[in-house]
């Protein structure tokens, strides 16, 4: 099974419906699987005394109005619905609250996503197993018990799952990544399980991969340098191309493990050896 590699639009599109479709397309020419945006109903997640708080932004100079600003709303997830379909590629979205998870259903996705701040949202990540489509469940700023009880309420729904190891930094520090614990959460759960990156570069995404992931996220960004919280943590254009395509590389170049030599390998043997009267055994 190949890694299922997504490109996690979020809320880089700052607004603007047509960047992201130029994150669409940045995902669907460098050929990933899927693209994920992020949808808050931002009355639930944020208190009025947060909301009513001072921030500058484009949008004006209160944290309501960069938050509203960053929204989009049904038009805009029709025009981005509509745009995956034509250029090929899927797209899903983590809702932050209920209200935000009952929007997305509309639009019958195939899958649905746990983001890490909302993994101790239990009525939440209820609500999407209830769904039974393959959710991705990111485990950044999680304890062992805050996954183990996702999984058990995941394995109770009977709803596929993939876990996504993940550190919650932006951008996270290459020496933070921790990638040993891939292979911890495998272990321990018996499941797939992928990596969520939030690094600067592609070496510890390299690393992941190797690491026998199942799929994998990134941030893409049009520029790194332009507004947004996430944008720093981002991959622009070109460096997502490379990593999609190496990252297929490594994929294909992991094997199937077993041991011995392959039949390409077997006229080299016989060349090689042919002063031992040597002869070909088992080939795998």
């Amino acid at each position: 099974m190949s890694i299922f590699i997504i490109g996690e639009i979020g809320i880089n599109h700052n607004g603007d419906i047509e960047i992201a479709k130029e994150l669409i397309d940045v995902a669907a020419n460098a050929g990933a699987d899927a693209v994920k945006f992020q949808k808050r109903t931002i009355e639930l997640v944020y208190t009025k005394e947060f909301l009513d708080s001072p921030r500058e932004s484009p949008w004006g100079s209160t944290q309501r109005e960069q938050k509203e600003g960053l929204e989009f709303g049904l038009e805009e997830y029709k025009e981005i619905d509509r745009y995956c379909k034509e250029k090929g590629i899927e797209w899903f979205a983590s809702a932050w609250d209920l209200d935000s998870q009952d929007f997305l259903h509309q639009f019958n996705l195939k899958y649905n996503k746990i983001a890490s701040a909302m993994i101790v949202y239990e009525d939440l990540f209820k609500a999407v197993a209830s769904e039974g489509r393959h959710t991705f469940i990111s485990t950044g700023m999680t304890t062992e018990e805050d996954i183990t009880k996702a999984v058990e309420v995941f394995r109770s729904a009977n709803c596929p799952f993939t876990l996504m190891h993940c550190i919650s930094t932006y951008p996270m520090k290459d020496e933070d990544a921790n990638l040993n614990s891939i292979n911890t959460l495998r272990d321990k759960y018996n499941c797939d399980v992928g990596y969520s990156g939030h690094e600067v570069g592609l070496a510890v995404s390299y690393g992941a991969a190797a690491l026998g992931i199942t799929a994998l996220e990134r941030h893409i960004t049009l520029d790194r340098a332009m507004y947004g919280s996430d944008q720093s943590a981002s991959v622009e254009p070109p460096g997502f191309a490379t990593l999609v395509g190496a990252v297929r590389k490594i994929d294909e170049a992991m094997g199937d493990g077993k041991l011995g030599y392959i039949k390409k390998e077997l006229s080299i043997a016989e060349n090689l050896r042919q002063h031992l009267n040597w002869e070909a055994s088992e080939i795998k």
